[in-house]
């Protein structure tokens, strides 16, 4: 199964299913307007959240526990400038301007509205939500329980994940919020309520219970879904999944295809330590091990002379990497990763990402018939330290130039007929940066930095690593023909 996006007209609610098969899964990312839907400071928890700690549910009825998390839900409306209208891959890289020069002036888009679900778990307000329900978002204002609107904004965004954490008004109004619980207690069987604005309708609570934990669909090696038959349905995405304390344990955040009624969340262990980086550095760090890991096969166990095929087969190690300084060798199969059992890739997967980097960890292998433990220094993995290199990748923390580049390849060159592959291009400019007013768009090429010229990203990189804010910048640009000097001051957007 992959995971797909449903999108809803006002006019009518037709889903629009992006993928493969008809019975795939599709995140609820729902919206509910004129166009398809595009749609946490402190790191310490709070400590007197409004909602009880014990509610029992000894009434036969959900009624007491939705009256406590309704007023910590709220609707996420957005709005977008981008997609739609049969954008293309090139256009997307290069920007409208780019097809405004070489093509004429193409349609206005039409902004595009989105709703979709979230929960405030600060009083600050702090909110989380999907990733996807607020990506590319321009505006975002929510709506409480009681019908007030307040603007937010993303101040961090975890795309492997899918969470988002909001914060609204700048913190200058107390909220109702909600306690974040512990979603390793759950039990298939356990009762929970599902809350969010489905169509468009908000507060709509729905019941049922978990059907299944550690569900893995297939959409990268950080899926750890509960599984619900709580109706969950297009503009849930972001809300929240409740035990019967009001606690959240999940974030919902996906459906199958087709009203099977089988919906799946976050779990709240795992959205805490993503909303505690989020909130705290604007990014999320991963642990990496530095192996080629495969599945234990009943043929490779009895080869190794391991008990069974429960276990993770390391197939490679690289140079200089963590395991291969703690000694892990090809041939291994890594039974346990800080103390839980690694009985297949996932599993290894997920526990080394969710490990803070700089950790001591102690991993049980099988070598050559007998278990023995190895300590490993968790490394970052490698891709998320040149996220953070190059100042700005896409779903990563904004640079503090307020856009991205890419070396300009003999490709690109022809595309944009330039006469030289000196210099890079513009991929993406944040929306509001100095970068943005100063009028840089996507697709130029920058030439010169400060009277420096750019011949390489090497240069781009050499001349902005000690940027900082309150500086000021004059750069050369070629757009098309012509070429145009801009300056701003960074950080003043």
């Amino acid at each position: 199964m992959q995971l797909k996006r449903r999108t809803f007209l006002t006019a009518q609610l037709i889903a629009l299913v992006v993928g493969l098969a008809a019975g795939a899964l599709v995140t609820t990312h729902g919206a509910w307007g004129r166009a398809p839907l595009l749609a946490q400071a402190p790191d310490v928890l709070p400590q007197v959240p409004i909602l009880p700690a014990q509610m029992p549910l000894t009434t036969g009825t959900f009624a007491k526990v939705a009256e406590a998390i309704k007023p910590a839900v709220i609707n996420v409306n957005t709005v977008s400038r981008g997609g739609g209208q049969g954008r293309t891959p090139f256009e997307e890289f290069f920007g409208e301007e780019f097809f405004r020069r070489f093509f004429g002036d193409v349609p206005e888009r039409i902004p595009q509205r989105s709703l979709g679900s979230g929960v405030i778990i600060d009083p600050s307000g702090i909110a989380l939500t999907n990733a996807h329900v607020v990506e590319k978002a321009t505006e975002i204002e929510v709506v409480t329980l009681d019908g007030s609107k307040h603007k937010a904004k993303v101040i961090g965004s975890d795309k492997k994940t899918d969470l988002a954490v909001l914060k609204l008004d700048d913190g200058k109004v107390k909220f109702s919020f909600a306690r974040l619980g512990d979603s390793d207690k759950m039990q298939v069987g356990d009762w929970v309520i599902a809350v969010g604005s489905p169509f468009g309708l908000q507060a709509t609570v729905t019941a049922g219970i978990v059907s299944a934990k550690a569900r893995q669909l297939g959409q990268g090696p950080f899926d750890d879904f509960l599984q619900t038959d709580a109706a969950i349905n297009p503009g849930n995405s972001g809300g929240p999944l409740v035990n019967m304390q009001a606690e959240v344990i999940g974030i919902n955040t996906a459906i199958v295809a087709g009203g099977s009624g089988i919906g799946f969340a976050i779990p709240s262990n795992m959205a805490r330590k993503i909303y505690t980086e989020l909130a705290s550095k604007g990014r999320v760090t991963r642990g990496w091990l530095g192996v080629s890991i495969q599945p234990l096969t009943s043929e490779l166990a009895r080869s190794f002379g391991s008990k069974d095929t429960k276990g993770v087969l390391i197939s490679d190690v690289m140079p200089d990497s963590p395991a291969g300084k703690a000694g892990l060798k090809p041939g291994d199969i890594l039974l346990e990763f800080d103390g839980k059992k690694t009985e297949a890739p996932g599993d290894l997967q997920r526990a080394v990402g969710l490990a803070a980097p700089g950790a001591d960890i102690k991993v049980k292998v099988w070598r050559e018939g007998s278990e023995r433990t190895v300590d490993v220094k968790i490394g970052e993995a490698p891709d998320e330290r040149e996220s953070q290199q190059r100042g700005g990748s896409r779903g990563g923390a904004p640079s503090v130039l307020g856009m991205e580049v890419r070396p300009i390849t003999p490709e690109v060159a022809r595309q944009l007929n330039l006469k030289t592959s000196e210099g890079v291009i513009v991929a993406r400019v944040d929306e509001g940066s100095a970068a943005a007013e100063a009028g840089i768009q996507r697709g130029d090429v920058i030439r010169e930095i400060n009277r420096q010229k750019i011949r390489s990203t090497g240069d781009y990189e050499r001349l902005t690593h000690d940027v900082k804010d309150g500086d000021r910048l004059t750069v050369l640009l070629q757009r098309g023909p012509m070429s145009l000097y801009v300056a701003f001051t960074v950080g003043k957007g």
